[in-house]
């Protein structure tokens, strides 16, 4: 398992430190501080490999230390430096230690995986790949190392093997709804057309029909990528490690960049609890142990977690932009997990840090009716263009602030002087 990470001079800020959970860390902020980022070099920590571009520091003296758990009881720790001239970051040239199975998800449908078995010291074989880099179009229409979801699908489907009855499962357990008659069913292989020989998959869709998974919805065909790789990639390793006469990983780190991608409200929820299903139901009967490292964007997520999130083997980690001092910084922030409940308190949380769960032209209209609220003397015409700026917002009927908003109206009504009463002549 990571257990931290220390950056220097490199990224968005001058320094950063990260201690991880053994179990679940969530990563929040805005766009462009570095969440990605965080990823990138957590896979390059464990795996001494880039799934994309590497990282170049802009500065001198940048480094990257990371901890990790291994076989024996001490983590192995080490400081890596960048190395202008060279243009490579340093790594320890003694034989690594195995940090365990590592996935990591990339937001573009990309795939990448660091396997014990098959890539951990390739002196033995030097044609082994350092790891396995999948792009989005790999992962569906294979490689030299892969046959990807479509011909692997078919086989598994044929042959009735244990890949497809595991991914039966995980497709059940990674459903929009728990309503059996919603849930993620394969369906019958389908030849499409004339000239392409491929019987292609298909899922049975609640209204009857049975779609080829390359029609499917972007968010399907995420949840079905997610499906087919972690099952192809806990298989593959199977196999390999009885190959070897070794036994299988026994720590398991799944890093996945904006796990929401795609998904309706309804997987929003479900997406995470899901995931950690599904890890077990590859790993449980083997005693391995999963950590899941996401980054997100969603409300729905982080509210998704609170039945589940115990502070002893989980983390909450928020990326801020701090204008304190210009040029401003990033901080990187371990949040006290606490339970919101709705989704429109997680928005106004330190986690998304808006002012009101509303569009911009109510969050605007709002602000403007509360600073007239704290004005002893707002005149009648401020009043009435409040009013007539909160209905244009689309403020609806049933928001709780017309109860407030009521109030104050009603009381100024009461408060104001009594007109004088014109004499008779």
């Amino acid at each position: 398992m990571l257990e931290s990470i220390h950056l220097k001079k490199v990224g968005p800020a001058p320094e950063m430190t990260m201690d991880l959970a053994a179990r679940l860390n969530l990563v929040t902020g805005d766009n462009g501080l570095g969440k990605s980022f965080l990823l990138d070099v957590a896979w390059w920590a464990l795996t001494r490999t880039w799934a994309r571009y590497p990282v170049v520091p802009t500065t001198k003296g940048a480094s990257i230390s990371y901890s990790y758990t291994k076989k024996t009881s001490k983590p192995y720790t080490y400081t890596s430096e960048y190395d202008p001239a060279a243009e490579q970051w340093s790594v320890n040239q003694g034989r690594p230690a195995i940090p365990g199975l590592i996935l990591y998800a990339q937001v573009d449908g990309g795939f990448s995986v660091w396997d014990p078995a098959r890539n951990y010291w390739k002196e033995d074989a030097p044609e082994r790949p350092n790891a396995y880099l999948f792009s989005a179009s790999e992962v569906w229409a294979g490689n030299k190392y892969c046959e990807g979801l479509l011909r692997d699908w078919g086989s598994w489907q044929r042959e009735k093997s244990r890949p497809f009855e595991l991914l039966s499962k995980v497709l059940g357990a990674l459903s929009p709804s728990s309503d059996e008659k919603e849930k993620l069913q394969t369906g019958d292989l389908r030849k499409l057309t004339v000239n392409d020989p491929l019987r292609y998959p298909t899922l049975r869709m609640p209204y009857g029909e049975d779609v080829a998974v390359i029609h499917a919805s972007a968010g399907m065909r995420r949840i079905i990528a997610l499906a087919y790789l972690l099952i192809w990639t806990w298989e593959e390793h199977l196999a390999s490690a009885q190959v070897r006469g070794e036994p299988p990983a026994k720590e398991v780190v799944f890093l996945i960049d904006e796990i929401e991608a795609h998904l309706h409200p309804q997987w929003q929820r479900r997406i995470v609890p899901a995931l950690l299903q599904v890890m077990d139901i590859l790993t449980g009967h083997h005693g391995s142990r999963v950590q899941l490292i996401a980054v997100t964007h969603s409300p729905l997520v982080l509210a998704s977690v609170e039945p589940l999130f115990d502070a002893d083997k989980d983390a909450w980690f928020d990326l801020d932009l701090d204008r304190t001092n210009k040029p401003y910084s990033v901080k990187l922030t371990p949040r006290t997990y606490v339970r919101h409940g709705e989704v429109g308190n997680w928005l106004t949380s330190e986690a998304f840090d808006l002012k009101e769960p509303r569009s911009v032209e109510g969050e605007r209209a709002l602000e403007a009716a509360l600073a007239l609220m704290d004005q002893e003397a707002a005149s009648d015409a401020a009043i009435a263009a409040a009013d007539k700026a909160l209905r244009d917002a689309g403020l609806p009927d049933i928001d709780p602030f017309w109860v407030q908003w009521g109030y104050f109206r009603e009381r100024r009504v009461e408060q104001a002087p009594a007109k004088p009463r014109r004499r008779r002549t």
